[in-house]
């Protein structure tokens, strides 16, 4: 009976979505205040209703009840009960439930937070959402049904994943998707917007949070993510340019250049064309990444699903939403108010600059994502891109951009000088040197010395900004700091950040060491000054899998730094062996290593890493995610 109440409260939801998309969007052109406020009951009842449905499925998981295929193909008796509730979206049917759940909860955000705003302009927003769920939740009931039954009814069910069971893994998606479908407010919005033909600074303000919302949760997924890969999958790395990796991230820079837009317009009243557009592409983006990881088209760990089908659907998904919201801008962007106007040297401008380089980013992302695949389609040869193109694409841009992202703030609104600027641009480039210097003659790199000196001007940039929000050394110092909004301290903590990211991911580019090679009991190796040597192989046996595990004693100079331990393990019912890797973690450097396979007689495969400051990387990422909850403060305040 749950199945089939899950499948229920799916249909309902379909029939409300679909009249949700109708019937306020009428009201609003006819100024109807009934049909309007139908919008915000329909959402809300949307939202009870793919709970419930969600709610269902998770029960059955709990509840072992393999008479539901898709509890039977991803789930078992003896799992865990984590594993049990994180099998529900570990699988294409269950992951879509949990994407329209996301959607309908921000959905349903609108009447309970929206009370303010202009009615026509929610009830267009709430339609559009509408459209949404009605696409999405169309694609479940009639190519992914979660709830279909199976016959026979097996004993136990085939289990998940290996690599899924994990706990960085049990909440990497809900994360994510917070992520990707929260921009859907952005899409939504943008969208009545154009109908309306208004942008102003309500509009912005409003919308800002949400968007941060969603840029941070967004921001979570990948960097947990990121942390699974780096100590799941025994690669000893923290980012691959693997293509779901950068379907991720791709909405991810195009957030970022969105939110600063929505600052420029909250404040100035500029960028309104260019802030639509910004909306749009983010969840258009978004929906991408949804389709790359369920039609096939490229192969990924991340990946649900391979078929073409529903392939096909959700790209006609993507294609009728972004198609027709392009569409729309191109008719109606020419009546939004463009605002007054700013100077190329001012606070406007190296926004722009910013944004500018954001996009190209992402451009460069989205060809070395898709080249290969538009070469594969018209001419059946298959080519790959890899790291080496996206460090010669990527990285000086990103180079430029934080080089903007130091100077920028410290610009006047409107219209500045280049007098008033030089003296800050030559004072930085002496940090720039020095640091730079510092860096080379201890590390003998050049490429490491100019990202690091980069890193440290983006961080002493970042700290005379807030220092002259606060005026920093003048009386009454302490009331100022704390009197300021909470995008002040955002601002801070984000761009900070952003630096200590930068000189992790430098760190790790140009400083980490590894090597690999065939070991025997006793043998040993030398990997950064460390010596990795193997001790013993052991053999052992938990609930739901069987492993060897291999202890490394690591020593420096004669001593015992620590003792790793690295395991292979076979899980039975699924026939898979996965890798745990030995990681010693440090605020300087970790100390990493993988076994592989081997046997006593020939020895045993031996990665081992020495990896400096890579917690930095995943320390500045939590950091800029923090930054958005906090610039939320001043209005709870």
């Amino acid at each position: 009976m749950i199945a089939e109440f899950g499948q229920i409260t799916l249909i309902l939801a379909l029939l409300i979505a679909g009249a949700q998309s109708v019937l306020p969007m009428v009201g609003a052109a006819r100024r109807d205040a009934r049909l309007m406020a139908f919008a915000d009951r329909a959402a809300l009842a949307q939202f009870i209703l793919v709970l419930s449905a969600f709610s269902a499925l998770t029960l059955i998981f709990i509840n072992s009840d393999f008479s539901v295929q898709l509890a039977a193909f991803n789930s078992h008796t003896d799992k865990p009960l984590l594993y049990k509730i994180s099998g529900v979206w570990g699988n294409h049917e269950g992951s879509m439930l949990l994407w329209v759940l996301m959607l309908s909860v921000f959905g349903a955000c609108v009447p309970v937070f929206g009370k303010t705003l202009p009615a026509s302009l929610k009830a267009r927003a709430l339609a559009v959402q509408g459209m949404i769920g009605v696409g999405f939740l169309a694609f479940i009931l009639f190519t992914s049904n979660p709830f279909l039954r199976l016959n026979p009814v097996p004993i136990n069910g085939q289990g998940l994943n290996p690599l899924l069971q994990d706990p960085g893994l049990a909440f990497h998606p809900p994360f994510l998707y917070l992520g990707y479908v929260g921009f859907s407010m952005a899409f939504s919005f943008s969208v009545a917007a154009l109908i309306e033909g208004r942008v102003d600074a309500v509009w912005a303000r409003w919308l800002r949070p949400w968007v941060l919302i969603a840029w941070c949760f967004l921001t979570i997924g990948i960097t947990m993510g990121s942390v699974w890969a780096y100590y799941e999958l025994g690669w000893g790395g923290w980012w691959g340019w693997d293509p779901v990796e950068n379907v991720a991230f791709l909405p991810w820079l195009v957030g970022t250049a969105l939110l600063h837009s929505l600052m420029v317009l909250g404040k100035r009243h500029s960028m309104a064309n260019w802030t639509i557009l910004l909306g749009i592409t983010a969840f258009s983006l978004s929906l991408i990444g949804t389709f790359v990881v369920r039609s096939g088209v490229l192969t990924s760990v991340h990946s649900f699903a391979v078929d073409p089908a529903r392939g096909v659907f959700i790209l006609v998904l993507l294609v009728i939403a972004t198609g027709g919201a392009l569409s729309l801008y191109a008719v109606r962007a020419h009546v939004l108010r463009g605002g007054p106007g700013f100077t190329l040297i001012s606070k406007e401008g190296g926004l722009v600059l910013n944004n500018l380089l954001l996009i190209a980013a992402t451009v460069t992302v989205f060809l070395g994502t898709f080249y290969p695949l538009i070469v594969e389609t018209f001419s059946n040869d298959k080519i790959s891109v890899g790291a080496p193109y996206f460090d010669a694409t990527f990285a000086p841009i990103m180079v430029v951009l934080i080089g903007f992202m130091g100077v920028g703030p410290l610009m006047k609104w409107r219209q500045d000088s280049w007098a008033n600027i030089r003296p800050l641009i030559l004072k930085f480039g002496l940090l720039i040197s020095v640091v730079g210097l510092l860096v080379y003659l201890y590390g003998r790199s050049v490429l490491g010395a100019i990202s690091m000196g980069v890193a440290a001007y983006l961080a002493v940039s970042t700290c005379v900004v807030f220092g002259r929000k606060i005026g920093f050394g003048k009386p009454g110092m302490g009331q100022r700091f704390l009197a300021q909004p909470g995008a002040v301290y955002g601002f801070f903590i984000a761009h900070l950040g952003m630096a200590i990211a930068m000189a992790g991911i430098t760190s790790m580019s140009v400083w980490a060491k590894e090597d690999v090679q065939l070991l025997k009991i006793g043998a040993h190796m030398s990997v950064g000054g460390y010596e990795f040597t193997l001790e013993k192989m052991t053999p052992g046996q938990e609930e739901n899998y069987q492993f060897l595990k291999g202890d490394v004693r690591v020593t420096k100079n004669g001593k015992t730094v620590t003792v790793l331990h690295s395991a292979r393990r076979f899980y039975p019912v699924r026939q898979m062996i996965t890798s745990e890797a030995g990681i010693q973690v440090r605020p300087m450097r970790n100390l990493y290593v993988g076994i592989g396979d081997g046997d006593a007689e020939k020895g045993w495969v031996v990665r081992a890493y020495t990896h400096p400051m890579v917690c930095w990387i995943w320390l500045g990422a939590l950091m800029m995610a923090l930054a958005g909850f906090v610039s939320l403060w001043e209005r709870k305040r």
